[in-house]
């Protein structure tokens, strides 16, 4: 698998490491995601006009890759409002109120049902439902916020994600590429996945709670204008009407749930049923809630939401714009620039990455990881776990055996970097139920998904 790098592999990362540098010192990334998009723009087509509208087009690629999770989290924080307006939200999570006591439970409690749903529907829609369920809960058990996007984003769109036992489109993606039955990667992940996420977790909990002693992360809830800090309501409903209501969009996420299961709907499909379904609840309950005044506030926690959104997504789409083009978008934007072996400029660094590293257990073990969590600096996660497979299957001819280990190996570390943990733009979708910062959050995620990267490594070279 022999890869020719251009100077335009070498300008992207470049930019990568600028990027990382400027993170670190907490500055802002945008101008930089934009210059960089511009210089490859530049450099691969001659042309300035045509790298400006390269700038440009790549906003809108990034916007409609983005279009449906902004849509799924705004119409769920318009379905927000009239929950909290009309008191129903209290009446939906009153049940939950006996098992979760304190900020541990809570913590836990809602990790393991992200996890679980995760599983089943993955994380997306799984986050817009565990997020109105457990919020208010959190708030009452004494777990900090950003503690509920932690929970929710290492349990759903790490240990869920990265293991994909149920759906199974990663362990097939990694294992079409290594030649090996799926099954296979499913069994050698059961081992790498009880690690990294008992490590993960339990770090990030650790710290969490370090944090919490030391008052440098405050119990207070601050969620933010758009779904928390709501103005008194003038609407009165009885309490019997209210668990009615409670009941009723309980019972329709949960036929959701059900649908999903025989329908065999996930990702789009799934997250789509749960929009539709909030869509639905927010028009039935403000017909009820506020009568004569219902269309308009129907439409004006439309606009909240939809404001809340964007809001959310502004400062992400610059930044997903210039990943964007590590993967398919750079051709469909530029056009056929780059070699024709060429995969994408970051599966290309990864193989070439592969290519230059001496062979044994733990250099191949180590590798993978590495070339895993490269691919998943675009922040889809998914996007270059066919490399890790196709890479695993060259290390294990070398070094004589481990492809099923490897490839699971190189599929975990692509899905936390990439699929939603450690990644800034691929975090938002948790971030924005929860009104946190994904930079913020995903800045508390890094250690433990390291720590954790690197045990698991280490386990990994002794199972091949």
């Amino acid at each position: 698998m022999s890869i020719v790098l251009t100077p335009l592999h070498y300008i992207y990362l470049i930019f990568i490491l600028i990027i990382i540098a400027a993170m670190i010192k907490k500055r802002d990334i945008s101008l930089i995601c934009i210059i960089g998009i511009l210089l490859l723009g530049l450099v691969g087509t001659g042309s300035l006009y045509h790298s400006t509208m390269g700038v440009f087009n790549s906003f809108v690629y990034a916007t409609k890759e983005l279009m449906p999770t902004i849509f799924i989290i705004s119409v769920i924080v318009a379905m927000s409002h009239v929950l909290i307006e009309s008191g129903i939200n209290e009446e939906i999570v009153y049940p939950f109120k006996g098992i979760i006591k304190n900020y541990w439970i809570a913590y836990w409690v809602i990790g393991i049902v992200m996890m679980l749903l995760s599983w089943f529907f993955w994380p997306s829609p799984a986050v817009a439902l565990v997020g109105l369920l457990f919020l208010p809960i959190a708030k009452k058990a004494g777990l900090p916020v950003i503690g509920v996007a932690i929970s929710m984003n290492l349990f759903g769109h790490g240990i869920a994600l990265s293991s994909d036992y149920v759906i199974q489109a990663a362990p097939k993606l990694t294992a079409d590429a290594a030649g090996i039955p799926v099954s296979s990667v499913v069994s050698a992940s059961i081992p790498l996945v009880i690690t990294m996420g008992l490590v993960t977790t339990i770090t990030a909990f650790y710290l969490l709670r370090k944090d919490i002693k030391s008052g440098k992360i405050s119990t207070e809830y601050t969620i933010g204008d758009e779904t928390d800090e709501q103005k008194p309501s003038l609407v009165s409903l009885s309490k019997n009407l209210k668990r009615v209501l409670a009941l009723i969009t309980l019972v329709l996420f949960i036929v959701d749930i059900f649908v999903m299961y025989t329908a065999k709907l996930q990702g789009g499909d799934a997250t789509a049923l749960i929009g539709g379904t909030a869509i639905f609840i927010l028009s039935l309950i403000s017909i009820i809630t506020y009568k004569n005044e219902a269309l308009e506030k129907i439409t004006d926690n439309l606009v909240k939401g939809l404001q809340f959104g964007f809001k959310i997504f502004g400062i992400v789409i610059p930044i997903a714009a210039f990943f964007y083009l590590g993967d398919s978008a750079f051709t469909e934007i530029y056009g056929k620039i780059l070699p024709a072996n060429s995969n994408g400029i970051v599966n290309d660094l990864g193989v070439c990455l592969a290519n230059l590293v001496p062979l044994n257990a733990a250099v191949a073990s180590t590798t993978l990881t590495v070339v895993g969590a490269i691919t998943g600096l675009d922040g889809s996660g998914f996007s270059g776990i066919s490399l890790a497979g196709s890479v695993a299957k060259l290390f294990s001819t070398a070094i004589g055996g481990g492809v099923a280990t490897l490839t699971a190996l190189g599929q975990i570390a692509a899905i936390w970097v990439g699929g939603g943990t450690i990644i800034p733009w691929a975090v938002i979708p948790v971030a924005a139920i929860c009104g946190v910062d994904p930079f913020e959050l995903a800045k508390k995620n890094i250690k433990p998904v390291i720590i954790g990267l690197i045990v698991t490594t280490i386990v990994a070279m002794f199972l091949i």
